[in-house]
């Protein structure tokens, strides 16, 4: 079965950190673009970041910029978001998806087709 799992997900402290993971199964992550998103609730579905097949172009929303980063891990076929000085309006729920485009780097890459979407993982920023 070809799927995106989410998982890393839960309720962490304002400043404080988490590791978002999406793991595929049934397909290589390293022929696809990786991209996170989010929805929080009564908005609109937003992307985060996405990272090229190569690896090596990426593209980051100002929101998150300087905050979290994005990666892959070939050898465990899992894609990374690295969450930190988390603030409250980061809740939402967080969503990886892979793309056959190669390069995701421009301004379009969140509006690319997605192949493959996972269940999502629900993060909640509070005191």
């Amino acid at each position: 079965q070809l799927q995106l799992v989410e998982s890393g997900g839960g309720l962490v402290q304002p400043g404080g950190s988490l590791r978002l993971s999406c793991a595929a199964s049934g397909f290589t992550l390293d022929y696809y673009s990786i991209a996170w998103f989010r929805q929080a609730p009564g908005k609109e579905r937003e992307g985060v970041s996405c990272l090229s097949v190569s690896g090596g172009s990426k593209i980051i929303a100002d929101s998150v910029k300087g905050r979290f980063t994005i990666s892959r891990d070939s050898a465990k076929n899992t894609a990374y978001l690295q969450m930190n000085s988390l603030k409250p309006e980061d809740t939402a729920v967080y969503y990886c998806a892979a793309t056959t485009y190669s390069d995701c780097s421009g301004r379009l890459a969140f509006n690319l087709k997605y192949d493959y979407w996972g269940q999502g993982t629900r993060v909640t920023v509070s005191s």
